[in-house]
């Protein structure tokens, strides 16, 4: 759930340095209308006329290093609130036309991305270890044998879901030097997790979160989910002090989100009374910092030592691009183009998709994306930086594009008359970042800063 879960909808931004439409005010009196994660969002994407090659497409890129990730848009289930590309099918041969598909892919990517080494691999979905033992260390040998990726010099991680974890496929993960395993567990409580159609047991998620323990994986993430139906302060916190048990590395708190194209949808979560999203976001926030976790997002929490220590990492900046994305439903990032395949959520649009990505022989052109002009290069350096600890450094921000963001975007100081940020000097720099209360309104931040142009191709999207 926290590589490529994405979605944004409603609100209203102006162009570059104008004052905003909606005031920042009126944006935080709702601060779960939307979220996003990576920028400009999905449903933006159009087709591409005509399409891109994708060899000069890269050789543009002057990045030090790129990020490898790998999509499998498998589950055993969808859950209620997933609008990912994903698709119910655990069939064995379903899964291995789906690898052969991705190495034909990855063959005729890795002479064109092959000018920069890699810092980071994921294997996202989906359930990546829905695939059975052979199909999932392929997807390893496609990563080092054909994209060229060194584990030693990688900080590797995989997705993987409670009914899925055994002792074969955690001895393949560790064999296969993965850094980071990341369980979506959502709730502890097993009348929560069923009412968003989510067939998990407690004892289920104990078995595999005790397996997971015995293999030491250098940095174990959980993800939970507050604003469940039947939810209260009590039961988060319950199934919270149950992640906190097994001593993760990193925990993501993700509010539920429901949209029209979810299982779970919004008059559902209406009919349950008053919204108590930022309650529970308060508590829980409040018990992880006590607990010895540092706030690094809106979601993540992490203890400051659970970097992979045994690797000599490459660098990469997540403000910068150099997504290398294989598979169907995964996106590439280079600074000018965003691009993947077509997006679906219904299981007939899904399956077409994949049915035709699995048919295909050529993937040497970008034909369904977005060209990101320079106002949209800036919203998106401005947000990837913004919605984070580290905050939005002036000085990058002018060294990148020459001018002063602050001058660019004079309504950003509406962030710190609301209190939401503040620019502080550290080591002779000028930091904008988000207070404690304004990381905790980081969705209705991020939604702001949406261009009007985006935003109104967001809206002409259609969901199959």
């Amino acid at each position: 759930m926290d590589n490529q879960s994405q979605n944004t909808t409603t609100g209203h931004s102006a162009a570059s340095g104008s004052n905003t439409i909606t005031g920042l005010r009126e944006v935080l009196s709702s601060p779960y209308r939307s979220y996003l994660y990576s920028y400009p969002h999905k449903t933006a994407y159009r087709e591409l006329e005509p399409p891109l090659p994708l060899g000069p497409l890269w050789e543009r890129e002057n990045t030090d290093t790129y990020f490898l990730y790998m999509h499998i848009p498998f589950c055993a289930a969808r859950c209620g609130f997933c609008n990912l590309f994903t698709l119910p099918d655990r069939r064995d041969d379903t899964h291995e036309r789906y690898v052969d598909a991705l190495e034909r892919q990855a063959k005729q990517w890795a002479p064109i991305t092959s000018r920069r080494p890699y810092s980071r691999f994921a294997i996202g979905g989906g359930t990546p270890t829905l695939l059975n033992e052979i199909q999932l260390n392929r997807l390893f040998d496609i990563a080092e044998n054909v994209m060229g990726l060194d584990p030693t010099h990688a900080s590797i991680s995989v997705e993987t879901s409670p009914d899925t974890v055994t002792e074969a496929k955690l001895t393949l993960l560790k064999e296969r030097s993965v850094d980071r395993v990341s369980m979506g567990i959502q709730s502890f409580i097993e009348a929560e997790a069923a009412a968003i159609y989510r067939p998990q047991k407690p004892q289920e998620v104990e078995r595999a979160l005790e397996k997971l323990t015995r293999y030491n994986f250098p940095l174990l993430n959980l993800d939970l989910i507050y604003g469940l139906p039947g939810q209260t302060v009590k039961s988060w916190l319950y199934s919270l002090e149950r992640a906190l048990s097994y001593e993760p590395g990193e925990i993501f708190i993700y509010p539920l989100y429901t949209r029209e194209n979810t299982i779970v949808k919004p008059e559902d979560i209406q009919r349950q009374g008053p919204d108590i999203r930022m309650q529970l976001y308060t508590a829980a926030r409040d018990m992880l910092k006590s607990r010895g976790y540092v706030q690094y997002s809106m979601r993540r929490f992490a203890k400051e030592s659970s970097s992979p220590a045994s690797k000599d990492l490459l660098p990469y900046s997540c403000q910068e691009e150099g997504m290398v994305g294989l598979g169907c439903g995964a996106r590439s990032y280079t600074s000018e183009v965003h691009y993947a395949s077509k997006y679906g959520v219904s299981y007939k649009a899904t399956q077409s998709i994949i049915a035709d990505y699995v048919a295909t022989e050529r993937y040497d052109v970008a034909d369904y994306g977005i060209v990101l002009s320079r106002e949209e290069q800036k919203r998106r350096f401005i947000l990837k930086a913004l919605l984070h600890r580290e905050g939005l450094t002036l000085a990058d921000y002018l060294q990148r594009f020459g001018s002063e963001v602050m001058s660019d975007y004079v309504w950003l100081a509406e962030l710190l008359t609301e209190g939401m940020a503040r620019i502080k000097q550290e080591d002779g720099r000028q930091i904008l970042r988000l207070t404690e209360e304004g990381l905790g309104y980081s969705d209705a931040i991020g939604d702001w800063l949406i261009s009007a142009e985006i935003r109104e191709q967001m809206e002409g999207f259609v969901f199959s």
